[in-house]
């Protein structure tokens, strides 16, 4: 470990004198050698560095959600060429430089702390062994060392011996019982944070290797975190479990405000901004906007909790613009679908012409046939068709018989009636008996 340690000796300095600094200030409070002021100094650490990873936190989250999207033409690259591992390197390559993914993206908080991690190791390692180390002298030294954190000195370890322990001014039952109440807890905030992610904010709908990988991830975690945790000194315990306290709250920050899509944290966020925006009658918060707008943006490859997003607004007279925002929908208004196409709210249904009945057609071609035939008077024909008119008045216009295509003649040419066919007749056939 003194290897390790060396080798990020360079950060070793400036982690002591953020310590120092963080200890001035707590020490004027509750006193220069007490375990509350050496252990907030840590913990306002902890909370220091991981402000400075968010950006990095922000592009972690990035890369998991794409080599998510990524994970069915990962597994159609595997299928294809599972007998070249070479071609299938290639393939796997090609994809992230097309997509812009880096499978490294995600372990990038990790690695950017562990350099911390190893100097603030260092340093308490040299509270223990009573040695001076970057900026902290002999008087803090020994400051440090009669600090406890409930009863527990802050550089004992869970295997340190009997000898080593009254040393420091501490009793082994109290060093224990604190160092296994603090690995217990470090390791179940651990596992609590992967199976929340496991759980709520990955998309039900692909079953993917990854998946497989990330479950069994949820188990290894804790399990190496109580392994070596009975060889981290108390203040390494401090660091590690403020660390990942800090790491599950902001992951339910995350899940709750901005959740994978298609996940359960999904759906229930997209249930809680239907009713925010209904009750409002507009998206109020530049996140929700943000996230309506990739909504509307998908178009027909919507998942079914933001279909039901968007016929929820839809039924409560509300619409999504391509930019975001939600407006009030009237008849006249072009609504959206939940497949994403258009449709007129007020478009009238066309209706079918009703369809006439075998008495009518027959009636309308007889008359027609008569009246062409008779040639009567100018009266007549006026009283004829002023009956005609007066009896189909009340009729529908759709009902209303088509117009007779004039023959070469003059005349009209009567339709077929029912049964019998145009053109000339075929004589039948007498019956054989």
């Amino acid at each position: 470990m003194d290897t390790i340690a060396s080798l990020f000796s360079f950060i070793t300095t400036p982690v002591s004198w953020v310590i120092v600094q963080f200890h001035k200030v707590y020490g004027a409070i509750f006193g220069p050698d007490t375990g509350w002021a050496w252990g907030l100094s840590i913990v306002s650490l902890v909370i220091l560095i991981r402000i400075c990873l968010i950006p990095l936190f922000v592009k972690q989250i990035k890369s998991t959600r794409a080599m998510q999207t990524l994970q069915p033409e990962m597994k159609k690259i595997q299928e294809r060429y599972k007998n070249d591992k070479q071609r299938q390197s290639e393939e796997m390559m090609k994809l992230y430089k097309e997509t812009g993914t880096n499978p490294l993206s995600s372990c990038l908080p990790i690695l950017a702390q562990s350099p911390f991690f190893f100097a603030l190791y260092h340093v308490l390692n040299g509270i223990a062994t009573g040695s001076t180390i970057g900026v902290i002298n002999d008087s803090l030294l020994a400051s440090a060392r009669k600090a406890h954190i409930v009863g527990a000195p802050l550089a004992a370890k869970f295997t340190d011996g009997s000898s080593k322990v009254e040393a420091l001014g501490a009793s082994l039952t109290d060093v224990r019982v604190v160092t296994a109440v603090m690995i217990v807890l470090m390791s179940a905030s651990q596992f609590y944070t992967q199976r929340q992610l496991m759980t709520k904010n990955v998309d039900t709908t692909v079953k993917t290797p990854f998946m497989q990988q990330q479950k069994m991830l949820m188990y290894v975690f804790p399990v190496m975190f109580a392994v070596f945790g009975i060889n981290f000194p108390v203040g390494v315990l401090v660091y590690w479990l403020t660390t990942n306290v800090w790491t599950m709250g902001q992951q339910m920050y995350v899940i709750h405000n901005n959740p994978t899509p298609g996940s359960k944290a999904q759906a229930a966020y997209l249930e809680r901004l239907t009713k925010h925006v209904t009750n409002h009658g507009k998206a109020r918060k530049r996140s929700e906007r943000t996230i309506i707008k990739a909504i509307v943006a998908k178009g027909r490859d919507r998942n079914e909790f933001e279909r039901k997003f968007i016929n929820g607004l839809n039924k409560a007279g509300l619409a999504a613009q391509a930019d975001g925002s939600v407006v009030q929908s009237d008849a006249q208004a072009v609504a959206q679908t939940e497949d994403g196409t258009p449709t007129s709210a007020a478009a009238p249904k066309r209706q079918q012409p009703k369809r006439q009945t075998k008495s009518q057609r027959q009636s309308g071609t007889v008359g027609g046939a008569t009246g062409s035939a008779s040639g009567g008077t100018k009266d007549e024909d006026e009283s004829a068709s002023g009956t005609t008119s007066l009896s189909k008045s009340g009729e529908p216009e759709d009902a209303k018989p088509a117009a007779k295509k004039a023959t070469p003649g003059g005349g009209t040419r009567s339709k077929a009636q029912s049964g019998q066919r145009k053109g000339p007749q075929r004589p039948k056939s007498p019956s054989k008996k």
